[in-house]
């Protein structure tokens, strides 16, 4: 297993092009805020990554959060969802960071690229 730094990280195809790996020290915040900093739809708010997704009805917002279901299995990296009528809050953090205590890694941004990507694809 490779272990990337966020230095060698300079766009979202970068995060696109990695997949999560075990994760135990979180980002500082320098760098957490750097690469927050490629994904505008996404928030730091309370240590996590946090974006909301609005869709047209249930439906969209089923077949989004099945998609993501998909997508973070093969990444096993999970995010906290809150589901609505027609929207999709998705949350990462990473609860292995900082001796169990969570916080942010890279796979947190890997897995935002993605979902990114996602919702472009089903736009």
């Amino acid at each position: 297993m490779t272990t990337v730094t966020t230095a060698a990280i300079a766009t979202v195809a970068d995060l696109l092009a990695l997949h999560c790996a075990p994760a135990k020290d979180a980002l500082s915040s320098l760098d957490a805020a750097r690469l927050a900093a490629l994904l505008p739809a996404w928030k730091l708010e309370h240590d996590k990554l946090v974006r909301s997704i609005g869709f047209a009805d249930y439906y969209e917002t089923l077949a989004f959060v099945n998609a993501l279901a998909y997508l973070t299995h093969a990444q096993d990296h999970h995010p906290e969802l809150t589901v609505t009528y027609n929207r999709c809050a998705v949350r990462y953090d990473t609860h292995s960071v900082n001796n169990g205590k969570g916080g942010l890694s890279v796979n947190d941004f890997i897995c935002a690229a993605k979902v990114d990507a996602l919702v472009a694809e089903q736009a």
